[in-house]
């Protein structure tokens, strides 16, 4: 398991997860009303890491913190693959 932050963006287009500066930003087609967006942050990102994911805590707020199913070099190389531009899930 490993535990990292990420930010997301509600209403943000399809479902993208892109790195800049070392932050990991997700984009989510859902709304943050009635916890939409908290359902697909957990759904689509744990269907393109193929892992459990579980929100520790930023129900309410665009940055979170999740628990992954991975270990740190799974999450690493899957950071490597987008940054070398492969689809992100």
């Amino acid at each position: 398991m490993i535990i990292v932050d990420v930010t997301v963006v509600p209403k943000g287009g399809a479902f993208s997860v892109m790195v800049k500066d070392g932050k990991v930003k997700v984009h989510l087609r859902s709304p943050p009303e009635n916890n939409k967006a908290n359902i697909e942050l957990v759904k689509e990102l744990g269907k393109a890491l193929k892992c459990d994911v579980r929100i520790l805590s930023g129900m309410k707020s665009r940055h979170k913190k999740l628990e992954l199913g991975l270990d740190k070099e799974e999450w690493e190389r899957y950071l490597h693959s987008l940054s070398r531009g492969s689809p992100c899930g």
